[in-house]
């Protein structure tokens, strides 16, 4: 019994030296390692504090098997960074990006530097899928009811702003299987009911999201405080890009706008009902 004893205490010991005291699952240590693996940089890394990407992927309940749709990666793909590697083994990630066919240099730029971004290291993105959505024109071939989990960040302003949220939303109820997660992360006002008009700032009200995408079959299960940002007043010159990163202002109250932080955000998990 006493060996028994010096066993458990000396386990105990080594358990608190090598920080392993509690139970982590195994999807979060590999999300984390995508989240601060060595294929990102330095400035993508220090971005985590405002994004919460482990924290956030958890609450959509990804899982490194699944067929995820990330819509609207932008020019630089923060997100796909983390998704790619971590779905690269078991998973399929596709990525929806706009592309030039509107005519706005913006976009065309942007889905060449994003395209860029994914030939620059084949190893780890060699298996994703990137597709061009830029609705009315441009709609993806995705079969229905094949997509385990759709994802979006901060992209529902850009969408209301162009009138494609319509053909976007029924577009990802289409693809996802019944049951299927769309996780929506977006620029929350401080006006719960801010809607279209808010969309310019990139402020958008909570309840008008969720009331816009629940209108399109999707049921709300839950939302979270995990991209809360209570410093933001979600009221500035520039909207959402008076802050960081962009500062649009330039030097002007440029350390003000440091101190806040990135915008304020709502984070929502919908479900497609069957």
């Amino acid at each position: 019994m006493k060996k028994n004893l010096v066993l458990t205490i000396r386990t105990i010991a080594l358990c608190w030296l090598a920080s392993f005291c509690f139970t982590v699952p195994a999807n979060s240590l590999t999300l984390s390692e995508a989240a601060f693996g060595e294929h990102r940089s330095a400035n993508n890394i220090a971005r985590n504090n405002f994004r919460n990407p482990v924290q956030t992927l958890g609450f959509f309940q990804i899982r490194k098997d699944m067929t995820v749709v990330e819509l609207w990666p932008g020019s630089s793909g923060w997100y796909t960074e983390i998704l790619a590697p971590y779905l690269k083994d078991e998973g399929l990630l596709y990525t929806l990006n706009f592309d030039g066919s509107t005519g706005l240099d913006y976009f065309e730029r942007g889905a060449k530097r994003f395209e860029d971004m994914l030939n620059s290291n084949p190893a780890m993105f060699e298996k994703v899928i990137n597709m061009p959505l830029m609705p009315p024109k441009v709609i993806p071939s995705i079969q229905s009811g094949r997509v385990d989990l759709v994802l979006t960040f901060r992209n529902m302003h850009n969408w209301l702003m162009r009138g494609m949220e319509q053909d976007v939303l029924s577009f990802v109820y289409s693809i996802l299987k019944p049951n299927g997660i769309f996780g929506v992360v977006a620029h929350r006002s401080r006006d719960d009911q801010l809607g279209q008009a808010g969309a310019s700032t990139g402020y958008l009200g909570q309840s008008f999201v969720i009331d816009l995408v629940e209108s399109f079959g999707f049921k709300l299960v839950e939302t979270s405080g995990i991209n809360l940002n209570l410093k933001d007043s979600t009221d500035h010159p520039k909207g959402v890009w008076s802050l960081p990163p962009r500062l649009r202002l330039g030097d002007e109250n440029k350390e003000l706008y440091a101190k806040i932080g990135e915008s304020n955000r709502m984070t929502l998990k919908f479900v497609k009902l069957q």
